[in-house]
């Protein structure tokens, strides 16, 4: 397994949408192993190929926040939201390509989702709470939508401002 770079905001693949995965290959498998490798190296929930630089529909998510708990990695491949419930829930979300950014976004409570698994086969779940938010953080990003293009235009021009100071900064080593 290999750790991949994490794209930072403003980059013009994050805003891309992602292109369907054709078949589960050995490539995309070992590119699932890697996300995941990388996400919880970050450490993160959830990481989606556009935040690595690749424009595959593919997301990695572990929405399992008790550390007794044994890890619950998930591939989602082509992932897809068929249903949403009305009601709704507000979390403070963060995004590992808006390192140390925070922000409140509303999205539906609970969601139901069809992809592929690593097989090749076709999988249907219902999420809840912070798995729901999460997948559909995740699946945003395959969409070239952030968390922050739910905010205010005030507010997320500040955000990116801070990003492009970061990436500055970065780059001077």
């Amino acid at each position: 397994m290999t750790l991949r770079p994490i794209l930072i905001h403003p980059d013009p693949r994050l805003k891309k949408v992602a292109d369907p995965v054709a078949e589960v290959s050995k490539e995309i498998r070992k590119q699932a192993d890697d996300m995941i490798e990388t996400m919880y190296d970050a450490p993160g929930i959830g990481l989606a190929a556009p935040q690595i630089g690749i424009l595959n529909r593919l997301l990695v998510m572990d929405a399992q926040r008790d550390p007794e708990a044994k890890p619950n990695p998930m591939v989602l491949i082509n992932p897809e939201v068929i249903w949403e419930s009305d009601e709704k829930n507000v979390y403070e979300e963060g995004c590992l390509s808006i390192p140390d950014q925070f922000a409140e976004v509303e999205r539906p409570k609970m969601v139901r989702v069809r992809w592929l698994d690593l097989d090749g086969k076709a999988v249907e779940e219902e999420f809840d709470n912070l798995w729901a938010t999460c997948v559909q953080h995740e699946i945003d990003h395959l969409n070239g939508t952030l968390f922050i293009d739910y905010l205010k235009p005030l507010k997320r021009q500040m955000i990116t401002r801070k990003m492009q100071k970061l990436k500055r900064e970065l780059a001077r080593g």
